[in-house]
């Protein structure tokens, strides 16, 4: 009895070593293909080392048929199976080697069935190596995309259930991600930030399995901007309008439960809801709740010795993905919390009317021009409008408040504007005989050669300074005229 345990031991070994040596994922296409062409050969011979495990002597014999018979019906198969060859042997730099080997074949044979299958292939690449919804998501939203792909070029394809189903397992793993960044935003009173999470995670990916608890904690993000409007200090209508605006909003996220998940778990949650914010209660259709319940009962839940193994383990559970339904294909316009931030402003400060943002247009109607206006005087509050050419007017700028004006003068003419001004200040230059008339004044400041002797005004005519002060201010400012009084 004893002897006989090392046998048993021994001949257990040997039968693992047996099936480790044997890959039963490697299936030869063409073996149904009775040929005896040389070029059959080395495709089942490749087939034969790939299915012992080893690739190297496969890869190389695929590669010889390819190369020696070019025109040999077998190309497209052994082009395909030099990917297969990557895609068995596995590991992360296999698997990428792989997924070359596929778009290489659908660049040279896009019209070929096997097409499709490389797409599907690509697909799977990053589908096993898609990690859970708490750690990496790249391969995930690579899975997605590939998958994505193969319906959308493929529609014909009998690959594209499998690609439907492959496709709603990892959108679950996806949506489970977004719905725990919105949790942990909600819990930190983020309320924009979690708004714009859940509702992008309700409008994209409405077949996963917490799409109630999605919904359930985006009415509850809302009430918490209620609750945080009531305590600023903000006029009392604005506040009532922004608080009206959220209650909405809330509520349409309650009713969604009761009209598109009326059999889920938060569906009771969210009529309570609804009943405190004294807002109606809506009933599901029959065929929402027949449909709710086939979701539902499509879902699998994980047995418990694969519930103990999945901490240990990359891959993520997909066992609550449905069976039933379509995926989503197109992705929705995406919410940010600055669009949430602006609609609660908008709702503070009232949304703007119509004709708000409209610009009013003068229409100058057809007839004769206006007639030409006299010249505007310095002295005048605000000039007359002038004609700018095309036959609308244009209003002269008013005169400056502090400018200088002259008194009134007996004869009200206006003197030639190309005559010289007897009364306008000239530089003085080698030209003696250009000289400031004479003031007539005492009391202002004037300057002579001699920089030395200069003249103080006296305090006999307070009056008559303060005008002198006020046009040596104006002319420091530019104004061309000066007239003394």
């Amino acid at each position: 009895m004893v002897r006989r345990i090392p046998v048993v031991v021994i001949l257990g070994v040997l039968l693992i070593f047996t099936a480790a040596c044997t890959n039963k994922k490697v299936n030869n296409p063409l073996a149904n293909v009775g040929s005896k062409q040389p070029d059959k050969v080395l495709f089942d011979r490749a087939m034969d080392a790939m299915k012992h495990n080893r690739f190297d002597v496969a890869r190389m014999t695929l590669q010889t048929l390819i190369n020696t018979y070019p025109d040999s019906e077998y190309v497209a198969r052994a082009k395909l199976a030099i990917g297969d060859s990557w895609y068995a042997e596995g590991g992360s730099a296999s698997l990428a080697q792989a997924e070359i080997e596929y778009k290489d074949f659908q660049t040279f044979f896009p019209n070929m069935p096997e097409a499709a299958e490389a797409q599907l292939k690509i697909a799977n690449i990053h589908y096993q190596q898609m990690e859970k919804p708490d750690r990496d998501y790249t391969h995930a939203m690579r899975a997605e995309e590939e998958y994505r792909n193969l319906i959308l070029q493929y529609p014909d394809s009998k690959l594209v259930p499998e690609a439907k189903q492959r496709l709603m397992e990892v959108q679950e793993i996806l949506a489970e991600r977004e719905f725990e960044i919105g949790r942990f935003y909600y819990m930190r009173q983020s309320y924009p930030a979690a708004i714009a999470r859940l509702q992008s995670v309700a409008d994209k990916y409405p077949l996963y399995s917490g799409a109630d608890d999605v919904l359930f904690l985006l009415g509850q993000s809302y009430e918490g901007e209620i609750a945080l409007i009531r305590g600023r200090q903000i006029a009392e209508q604005p506040k009532a309008r922004a608080i009206a605006e959220l209650t909405k909003k809330a509520s349409e996220a309650y009713s969604k439960i009761m009209t598109r998940y009326p059999l889920a778990d938060r569906a009771e949650d969210a009529r309570l809801r609804l009943e405190d914010l004294k807002q109606p209660v809506p009933k599901a259709t029959k065929e929402a709740i027949a449909q709710n319940k086939a979701e539902i009962d499509s879902r699998h839940s994980d047995s418990m010795m694969k519930s103990m193994l999945h901490g240990f383990q990359k891959h993520p559970s997909v066992a609550q993905a449905t069976h039933v339904g379509n995926p989503t294909l197109t992705d929705p316009a995406p919410m940010s919390a600055t669009d949430v931030a602006k609609e609660t402003m908008q709702a503070l400060m009232g949304k703007p009317s119509a004709g708000d943002n409209k610009v009013a247009v003068d229409v100058v109607k057809d007839g004769a021009p206006p007639p030409n206006e006299p010249v505007p005087h310095s002295g005048d509050a605000a000039g007359p409008a002038t004609d700018n050419g095309n036959g609308t007017a244009a209003a002269t700028p008013a005169a400056d408040p502090n400018e200088l004006k002259p008194t009134a003068q007996p004869d009200s003419t206006q003197p030639d504007s190309n005559q010289p001004d007897s009364k306008e200040l000239k530089v003085n230059g080698d030209d003696n005989s250009q000289t400031l008339p004479p003031p007539a004044q005492v009391n202002e400041i004037q300057n002579t050669g001699d920089t030395a002797q200069q003249k103080t005004a006296t305090s006999a005519n307070s009056t008559d300074t303060s005008d002198v002060s006020s046009s040596k201010k104006k002319k420091k400012k530019g104004l061309h005229k000066i007239v003394p009084f």
